[in-house]
Parts: structure tokens; C-alpha cells; sequence
């Protein structure tokens, strides 16, 4: 699959997830579909990281879009909850900069200590400690995704060049997150969908073929704000 086939297979399913939600308003089977986009964005991201040329640019666009959609975001999420955090990009942005961090820490060529093992150990621990503050502060400011959402970012990039310990590594956190969710709030069987769909992305994932397709560069960045403006327009306004 290419970076096009994959962004598509997200955006529809996301779709899917955001039309349920404005019509029942709650948890339903279009939101289980639903699960398969955020991975999906998830990994682009690590991809985008790997592949830009500017990568200033690229936190900079993110930014923005994170900024533009909150407004439509919030409007939407109005339509179901009274409750409202930041968008996906500010998880996307967040994500990245994890990634940037990470990649900064562990390839540098400052050592901390004598021991090139050590060295090497400290670098990680150091890394990982600071993405997981960082995922702690998503959840608290209320992320979309929160701190699941900043860590799958980083296991992505991590992983990337082992797609079998990706994909067993990624389902042991998603088994996590929807345990701890029934652990929370009692067992329900949506919660058992809702988990494989969220692992079900990852085949499509080790799918990809590491090509592009076709370039659709700002098509994710504004269906985003646009089909929740539209779906808040069609289904909230007059609620």
C-alpha cells in the first residue's frame, strides 16, 4: 500500500467515526470502524518526520491546522459531550516533537557517561522519560488520544525497521489501553471491538510499500476542519 492508499483508508474510516457520533450521539459500531484512522495517522506522521525536508515547516503546518480545526473540533464535539480538548493535531504535533527529541537525544554524539553501553542506556531512558511526561501533560490537557495517542507516535518510529515487533508491541498497547477502560468503567463487549479495531490498522500498516502515491499533500490537513464543520452544521446547529 502507498502513503495515499493508506492516508484514504483513513480519512474514510474517520468519516465513518464523526458521521456515527453526530447521529447517535454515542459509542456505536461506526465509531468500532472508526478506530482504524488514528493508527494510520499515527504512523504517517513517523513517516513524515522521516521524509521531510524542512521539518520546521512541517510543525509549523501542523500547528496551524491544529489551530484552524480547534473551532470546528469544538463545535463538533458539542453535538455529544459537554467536554471539550484539543484536536488531533496538537497529538500529531506533539507526537512529532517526541519523535524529534527522541531522535536528538539518542543520536547524539555528546556522551553522558565512559561506558558505551551505559552511554547508550542513559540516552534511551532519558528519551522515553521525557515522551512519557509529555504524553502524561496530552492526557491531562485532554489530547484527542491523550497519552495512547503520543506513545503508539514514538513505538512507530522506534519500531520501524522491525514490522513484526511493531505489530506485537502495538497490540499489547492497545490490549493495555482497552483493559485499563473496562477496568475503569466495566466490561462491555464494544470495548473488545473497539480493541481489535484499533489493532487492525497495523496489517495495512505492514502493508506499506514506503511510496507516496499520489501527492495529496494538504487533503488530510483540510478535509479535518471541513467534514466536522459540515457534520456540526448538518447535525448540531439546530439541536
Amino acid at each position: 500500500m502507498t502513503s495515499f492508499v493508506l492516508k484514504i483508508i483513513a480519512m474514510i474510516t474517520m468519516f465513518i467515526d464523526h458521521f456515527g457520533l453526530a447521529i447517535f450521539k454515542y459509542t456505536t459500531h461506526m465509531n468500532v470502524i472508526g478506530r482504524i484512522a488514528f493508527p494510520i495517522f499515527a504512523f504517517q506522521i513517523t513517516q513524515g518526520y522521516e521524509h521531510t525536508k524542512n521539518l520546521k515547516k512541517y510543525f509549523f503546518r501542523l500547528f496551524i491546522f491544529a489551530l484552524i480545526s480547534q473551532i470546528p473540533f469544538m463545535l463538533f464535539s458539542s453535538i455529544f459531550t459537554k467536554e471539550f480538548g484539543l484536536n488531533i493535531f496538537f497529538t500529531l504535533m506533539v507526537g512529532l516533537f517526541v519523535i524529534f527529541i527522541y531522535d536528538k537525544i539518542c543520536n547524539s554524539s555528546h556522551p553522558l557517561v565512559v561506558n558505551r553501553f551505559a552511554d547508550s542506556f542513559i540516552k534511551h531512558l532519558l528519551a522515553i522519560m521525557i515522551a512519557i511526561l509529555l504524553g502524561i501533560l496530552a492526557q491531562v490537557c485532554k489530547f484527542d488520544y491523550g497519552f495512547f495517542g503520543i506513545a503508539i507516535i514514538l513505538l512507530f518510529y522506534i519500531l520501524k525497521d522491525n514490522k513484526l515487533l511493531m505489530a506485537i508491541c502495538f497490540s499489547l498497547a492497545c490490549i493495555i489501553k482497552y483493559a485499563i477502560n473496562i477496568g475503569l468503567y466495566g466490561y462491555h463487549y464494544l470495548y473488545i471491538l473497539l480493541c481489535l479495531f484499533t489493532i487492525l490498522p497495523i496489517v495495512f500498516i505492514c502493508l506499506y510499500n514506503k511510496k507516496q502515491g499520489k501527492k495529496v499533500k494538504y487533503l488530510l490537513y483540510f478535509f479535518y476542519p471541513v467534514h466536522l464543520l459540515v457534520l456540526y452544521l448538518i447535525f448540531g446547529l439546530h439541536s
